[in-house]
């Protein structure tokens, strides 16, 4: 949790408090951003399939995403 953290302030600091906001809404460009740095960090392959809302509104669901394609 703490390198998906670090991850998130790396790219924009701002990132990490609209995961935290009631909206936890964040733009295409973030998420696009985000995947690269998910896939090199996890060494995961995030596939299109993995790219709804749910899996990135939260650090709770991105964790949860990352968990699940480390197992694959």
């Amino acid at each position: 949790k703490e390198e998906l953290m670090e991850i998130l302030e790396g790219l924009d600091p701002t990132l990490i408090l609209k995961t935290k906001s009631t909206d936890g809404i964040l733009e295409s460009f973030d998420i696009v951003a985000l995947v690269g740095e998910l896939s090199d960090a996890f060494d995961i392959e995030l596939h299109v399939e993995d790219l709804v809302p749910d899996n990135f509104n939260s650090i709770e669901g991105m964790m949860e995403l990352i968990e699940k394609l480390r197992d694959e």
